[in-house]
């Protein structure tokens, strides 16, 4: 099963609400992803970010709405029930200090949200990133949210669970980043309303202009390749 639409249908059909690791696909992660099939085999609970992707998933028979980790979606559902429960947060990602910065942020808007523990995203080798996971396995929080960009977050809550880890994990790609340098509302609201996210985030990070103009584009075409092939594989069958 090599084509990564075939692991997507797949992965839809998965029931029950106790998935344990769960990310999210946009049009740039989307080109990346379709080369490592084997750790998208195994996350168990695959969504989809942005209106591009979510419209064209329809032709594989998938209707389903935007939903990212990050405040104009998934992220304040979470930390709102995390609060409630009492459950812990880790967060991971991105460069020294900033998944410190935005968890402070969260917990300005959500006081009674527990934060196990922050870290970066980075590792001098396999054995600091082996000693990372065995940590986390031993210290067991309840959810981890990491924020490694795809494929690095993907393999990272794989890894996590395949070592022991019986909690709930969450990618959040670039949010974390997001978070500690424009604080909990990143979007303006009007621009988010508009659907326009796209935008702001191409102002605020111009080294994203080439990922909207080069690989958005690429994304239709090799999606356009990947879907005569799904076709091809269903109408054989």
């Amino acid at each position: 099963m090599n084509n990564l639409l075939l692991v997507l249908t797949k992965n839809h059909k998965k029931k029950g609400p106790l998935y344990n690791t769960i990310t999210f696909l946009n049009p740039y992660s989307y080109l990346i992803a379709r080369k490592e099939i084997d750790t998208m085999r195994n996350i168990d609970c695959i969504m989809y970010d942005g209106f591009l992707l979510n419209f064209l998933m329809r032709f594989t028979g998938i209707n389903t709405k935007r939903t990212s980790f990050d405040m104009t979606s998934l992220a304040p559902i979470v930390f709102h029930d995390a609060s409630a429960s009492g459950d812990d947060i880790y967060f991971i990602g991105s460069e020294e200090g900033v998944a410190d910065k935005a968890a402070t942020q969260f917990k300005y808007q959500f006081p009674s949200l527990k934060v196990r523990g922050t870290r970066h995203g980075f590792f001098t080798d396999r054995q600091e990133r082996d000693d990372v996971i065995a940590g986390l396995v031993e210290e067991k929080p309840s959810i981890v949210i990491v924020g490694m960009g795809t494929p690095a977050q993907e393999k990272f809550l794989v890894d996590l669970k395949s070592a022991g880890w019986a909690g709930k994990g969450y990618t959040c790609g670039g949010f974390l980043h997001q978070t500690a340098h424009g604080g909990t509302q990143y979007y303006p609201e009007w621009m988010n309303r508009m659907n326009l996210r796209w935008l702001y985030r191409m102002i605020d990070e111009p080294k994203l202009i080439r990922r909207y103009f080069i690989d958005y584009p690429k994304f239709i075409f090799v999606f356009a390749y990947d879907l005569f092939l799904y076709w091809l594989r269903r109408k054989s069958q």
